[in-house]
């Protein structure tokens, strides 16, 4: 699949089958992610990767009341937020949302199904992730990414819309 392809036809998946995700495929979408822009190369990430049912299970309690999608997912990644390692101060958000993007991008080409769930700025989530991983205290839950095969492709949907293309000024 090339780029153009991944990006226009990607969607969020929240159905996976129970096929397993392999360490292979996971540590691709790693390398995808650790490949992300970031300013002044900072690149001021940590991951987690859960692969246990036991802590699926109780990430779905622990971040979202027992959603369903992390009960079916078959692996999870947790973006964090190291500020120490932001070479520009303010801009590790950016830097994760870069490498959020190629997660997402990574799991499509790779026929996996993953969506993004927001933990930053959301207080019950973080402190979920917080308590569930024994995350240290400099550390920032960023972003979840429940991963599987999707029980059903989802069709491609064009978002392109010229209402909102300003030329040259307003």
């Amino acid at each position: 699949m090339d780029t153009l392809e991944a990006i226009m036809t990607r969607r969020s998946i929240r159905a996976f089958n129970s096929k397993p995700v392999s360490e292979s495929a996971i540590k691709r979408l790693l390398e995808a992610a650790m490949n992300a822009p970031s300013a002044g190369d900072g690149r001021p990430w940590h991951f987690v990767i859960i692969d246990s049912r036991d802590q699926l299970d109780a990430l779905a309690d622990a971040v979202d009341d027992g959603n369903a999608m992390f009960q079916q997912a078959q692996a999870a990644i947790l973006l964090c937020l190291d500020r120490r390692l932001e070479k520009f101060a303010g801009f590790g958000d950016k830097d994760c949302c870069c490498a959020a993007q190629n997660i997402l991008l990574a799991a499509h080409a790779q026929g996996l199904g993953a969506v993004w769930i927001s933990v930053a700025g959301i207080p019950p989530r973080e402190a979920g992730c917080r308590e569930l991983f024994q995350l240290p205290d400099n550390i920032e839950p960023f972003a979840l990414f429940p991963l599987g095969e999707p029980v059903e492709p989802l069709p491609a949907e064009y978002r392109y819309d010229p209402a909102r293309v300003h030329h040259n000024q307003w």
